[in-house]
């Protein structure tokens, strides 16, 4: 049964704030800063960054670490009445993920102009193909995460 969404932007802050935490520990080992946070019942229950380079895993974005974390700790692959909260606007392998485990909102701080489908690149979750709805809501933290990955990409340049 899916919960009632009590939407708090004080709490979106707050768990945004926790993601680009994970952000900075994803740079500090080279990865591109992306942090990631999935809540259920106001409690933190997964949380993850990109670390792809680190892994040797294509798909080890932060929502895929996030989500895979919170599956084991909820020891459920659905994860109802869920948010994560994301740095920046999900890609569509991220997409699909949250969408077969039936996270019910996605905040992001960041937009993807490139390959971001919650809204730069069409509205993946508004597909009437899909057997799961998210909500989703851009632009919490968007000018820091997007700092974030700006100061990251400038030091890798610099540093070439």
């Amino acid at each position: 049964m899916r919960q009632p969404l009590i939407v708090d932007r004080s709490r979106d802050t707050h768990f945004m704030q926790l993601a680009l935490e994970q952000a900075a520990l994803g740079a500090a080992l080279g990865e591109v800063p992306v942090g990631a946070v999935l809540v259920h019942g106001g409690d933190v229950v997964g949380q993850g960054f990109n670390c792809p380079i680190s892994t040797h895993d294509p798909s080890a974005h932060a929502e895929m670490v996030a989500i895979r974390a919170a599956a084991q700790a909820l020891d459920n692959y659905r994860l109802p009445g869920s948010t994560l909260y994301v740095t920046l606007e999900p890609c569509s392998m991220c997409a699909g993920l949250i969408v077969h485990a039936r996270v019910q909102r996605v905040v992001y701080g960041a937009s993807e102009p490139k390959a971001g489908v919650a809204h730069s690149r069409g509205e993946f979750f508004a597909q009437g193909f899909l057997n799961h709805r998210v909500l989703v809501e851009g632009g919490v933290l968007g000018e820091e995460c997007g700092a974030a990955l700006s100061a990251f990409f400038k030091a890798r340049r610099e540093a070439r």
